[in-house]
């Protein structure tokens, strides 16, 4: 009983965690503002396929993949504050890229050179943010601390869709103006710096230690991250084509941005409850009903399209992504020591990467050759390989929650 109260007074709020929430958000806001809307920029401004709109979200995903563990050793180093400001100002610069790619040289080689230099600038910002969060929120509320601090990403995710294609003007000849979309999420970028201006982050006594290969990559995050990296191959495929779909589907007559709104309210109202769920059960329930919920979001897209089925689904996705995601990132993180939370955090990151980078490229081949019905079809059973590795590989690891609250094993 003592414990339990001790465990009840722990803080969790503070100004500096609430400032690196909405730091996150604004990443995040600025991101997917470009992501969500970056299949109709190639396709409708460039004139190419989704084909390439797909290998250009895969060649974000993948720089971003390769810099991350780079940027956790970094990171590990102590160089908290010094790689998340090279990020924000990366994530700032790089719209305006976008913008005379196509005003002033139309040219798709710019676009694509200036995403993959965005997945360098996102890899440092929100590898950042995330591993300053985890020396922030204290290890008895570790869970519920890093839903909250992904909360960030829900609101995100209900405001940037809609937002973007909201910013996308249509001139008088019927092309599209995306230049104050760009603006726009330059903007955000910026007021980000200054509240960057404000955070203080916890003074840590991190030995420095000498780069090696070996410690780019954290072995006890690998479980949760490769759970995580195949479930995200169907979110990423959701994220980079949904608006596509509902814009040529004669089925379906909602906004595209509703989806998007809908899955994120499912997603803070799952974010709420989670973290004390997760620290007192762990996160195996959350594995279980998050991945098969996603499934059956895919399936109502693919087999029953139409307006109901459109806000089933996008309510099935926003608990399959607000519960995996913090939760799994929980179990990454969890057992790894100050030193080691920028590789642990940068090696979930990379799978997060990977996995919605690939489903985006995966789902843009698949859309081209077979259509979005059976693409919904054929990414869905990812989730059900997400499944079978947690069960071979993640859950009797000691990295696992669930697995250490069975051994009676307390957070530190």
């Amino acid at each position: 009983m003592e414990n339990t109260k001790k465990e009840k007074k722990v803080k969790l709020w503070n100004k500096n965690f609430i400032i690196i929430i909405v730091i996150n958000f604004m990443i995040f806001l600025s991101h997917l503002m470009v992501l969500s809307t970056f299949p109709i920029f190639i396709t409708d401004v460039m004139g190419k396929s989704d084909t390439l709109s797909g290998a250009c979200a895969t060649a974000f995903s993948l720089v971003a993949v390769v810099c991350r563990p780079f940027v956790g050793s970094m990171l590990d180093n102590g160089k908290r504050k010094s790689i998340l400001i090279i990020g924000i100002i990366g994530m700032a610069l790089m719209p305006m890229g976008y913008l005379v790619s196509y005003t002033l040289i139309t040219s798709v080689a710019l676009a694509v050179v200036c995403r993959m230099a965005h997945g360098i600038a996102l890899a440092c910002s929100n590898t950042s943010t995330s591993t300053i969060a985890t020396d922030i929120i204290p290890k008895q509320r570790f869970s519920e601390g890093m839903g909250m601090f992904g909360m960030a990403t829900a609101l995100a995710t209900a405001c940037a869709p809609a937002i973007g294609e909201a910013l996308i003007l249509t001139n008088a000849d019927g092309s599209k103006n995306f230049m104050p979309l760009y603006l726009t999420a330059t903007g955000v970028m910026v007021l980000s710096l200054i509240l960057f201006s404000m955070l203080k982050t916890p003074k840590l006594q991190v030995e420095k230690k000498p780069f090696s290969i070996k410690s780019l990559v954290d072995k006890d995050a690998l479980p949760a991250s490769i759970v995580a990296l195949i479930f995200l191959l169907t979110y990423g495929a959701l994220e980079n084509f949904t608006l596509k779909f509902v814009q040529e589907s004669s089925s379906i007559t909602l906004s595209g941005g509703i989806y998007f709104t809908l899955m994120a309210v499912m997603l803070f109202l799952t974010r709420v409850t989670i973290g004390k769920v997760a620290d007192k059960k762990g996160e195996e329930i959350f594995v279980y009903t998050c991945n098969l919920s996603m499934l059956a979001a895919l399936l109502l897209l693919a087999l029953v399209p139409n307006n109901a089925t459109f806000v089933i689904s996008a309510l099935l996705s926003g608990y399959a992504f607000g519960g995996v995601e913090p939760s799994l990132q929980a179990m990454a993180v969890s057992i790894a020591p100050p030193e080691k939370r920028g590789s642990a955090n940068s090696t979930f990151l990379c799978a997060y990467d990977i996995g919605i980078g690939l489903g985006g490229g995966i789902a843009g081949v698949l859309i081209d050759t077979v259509g979005y019905n059976y693409m919904f079809l054929i990414i869905g059973l990812a989730n059900v390989l997400s499944i079978i590795i947690y069960l071979l590989i993640g859950r009797r690891h000691p990295s696992s929650i669930s697995y250490r609250i069975k051994q009676g094993i307390k957070a530190e």
